[in-house]
């Protein structure tokens, strides 16, 4: 089975119980993980780190501007520990996933979903892009979009995408 090892830091004010987010995010990446290894993504045999960063708007907004040049927040920000490709195995850091409160509560009534589903769908987009997958091509967000799909299905969610072209 593979393992993560998650180190959570709640920076921000509303978010869900620091054990209720660790509870929450365990179950949702250890399913993506588990779905990632049925599919043949190597894992290495020891725990794999990914540090989950629960903030607001304002801090989201900061991050985005220094590292993607675009100054206004958004939902989730990954930061791959080191660059991988699709199915090649992580090392032992895998990145970082940053996740904005205020913009996961805004998407989520404009999407007519729960808080935690729309979370959940953005841990999982989150961590996707941890293993190198993207969205800037057709054909790329179909691969990613699929996964992320197959993932929350399992986790007993529809598919976040019904109805709409690949991003």
């Amino acid at each position: 089975m593979t393992k993560l090892d998650l180190q959570i830091a709640v920076e921000a004010e509303g978010w869900p119980s620091e054990d209720g987010l660790v509870a929450m995010s365990s179950r949702i990446l250890e399913a993506a993980a588990a779905y990632l290894s049925e599919q043949g993504q190597a894992f290495p045999d020891m725990p794999v780190e990914v540090s989950l960063v629960f903030t607001d708007d304002e801090d989201i907004k900061a991050i985005n501007a220094e590292w993607r040049g675009q100054d206004k927040p958004t939902n989730v920000l990954s930061f791959p520990a080191f660059p991988i490709a699709p199915g090649e195995p992580p090392g032992p850091m895998l990145g970082d996933i940053v996740i904005a409160r205020e913009t996961v509560a805004r998407e989520a009534l404009d999407l007519d979903k729960s808080f935690e589903d729309h979370l959940t769908h953005l841990l999982v987009h989150g961590f996707l892009h941890l293993f190198g997958y993207d969205h800037m091509t057709t054909d790329e967000a179909e691969e990613m979009e699929g996964l992320e799909t197959r993932i929350l299905a399992r986790l007993g969610l529809s598919d976040p995408y019904a109805g709409q072209d690949p991003l």
